[in-house]
């Protein structure tokens, strides 16, 4: 898979991408990396212990988060995505679901788009086409306003169909897709380990690339009963059981001891 002029093996190989969120609020480091120096310090040190996409955030997702203005969340994307593209040489992915900061992202040299909707936030389609036409990579993550779930695989597998249907009429080639199956988002604790106990069903189903993104959340927290701080080996476990079950990116905040997780987990699968 390309992403921006980057060649992924994403059929026989992991790599970490590594967060970035530029918010005061994020849950796990909401504040820390506003200022462009310190982000820009943080870009390199992510990339130095492993990360090969750095995923750029402007506005948290975190339960109960505030929405914030399109021009704000430029405001925060914009002038890192510029400032990391000129000093490192590695791909850069924009966090958000909203056409304009989109627009705005992908013109300022981001190489992908990461989109938590999976392109079912705004009806009108703009982001889709939008992306069909750059022919930049994204990643379409599972996402629902609640969780009223009939049959839960079967109505999370049909959520994914939809969200490929939209990208599909959009004209979003398949080979520009990554599929993220929302790991804390619109679902319960039970929902979400059985999400990533079958990620290999969602592989066979789609035989689409597959992002997983677990790091810190609650339920690598209510499994441990640990604090956000004190989940990053929590989080490792998930890496190494979803490179075993056919993910390929794994989103994360500690990327040294994910990447050196993720390297043992595949010199046991490889050998």
């Amino acid at each position: 898979m390309k992403i921006g002029r980057y060649d992924f093996d994403l059929r026989h190989r992991g790599y970490i991408m590594g967060i970035l969120n530029v918010t005061p609020d994020s849950f796990s480091d909401g504040g820390r990396w506003q200022a462009l120096d310190a982000a820009l310090f943080r870009a390199e040190e992510m990339i130095k212990d492993g990360a090969a996409i750095v995923d750029i955030g402007g506005e948290s997702t975190r339960p109960g988060h505030v929405k914030i203005t399109d021009e704000e969340e430029i405001g925060r994307v914009i002038p890192v995505i510029e400032a990391v593209k000129k000093r490192f040489d590695v791909p850069v992915s924009l966090d958000t679901y909203k056409y304009e900061v989109a627009k705005a992202g992908l013109s300022a040299g981001a190489d992908m788009i990461n989109d938590i909707w999976g392109l079912r936030w705004e009806e009108d389609g703009r982001l889709a086409r939008l992306l069909a036409g750059s022919g930049a990579a994204c990643c379409l993550m599972h996402n629902r306003k609640d969780e009223a779930y009939t049959d839960f695989f079967s109505d999370y597998l049909n959520d994914l169909r939809e969200t490929l249907r939209i990208a599909g009429k959009a004209g979003i080639r398949r080979e520009q897709i990554v599929l993220d199956p929302g790991v804390g988002f619109a679902k319960s604790y039970e929902q979400n380990l059985m999400v990533i106990k079958h990620l290999d069903l969602l592989t066979a189903e789609f035989d689409l690339p597959v992002l997983l993104g677990t790091s810190r959340k609650r339920v690598v927290g209510t499994a441990l009963d640990l604090p956000v701080d004190e989940r990053d080996e929590g989080t490792a476990a998930t890496t190494v059981i979803g490179r075993m079950k056919g993910a390929s990116l794994f989103r994360v905040h500690d990327v040294k001891g994910n990447y050196r997780a993720l390297k043992m987990a595949e010199a046991i699968l490889h050998g």
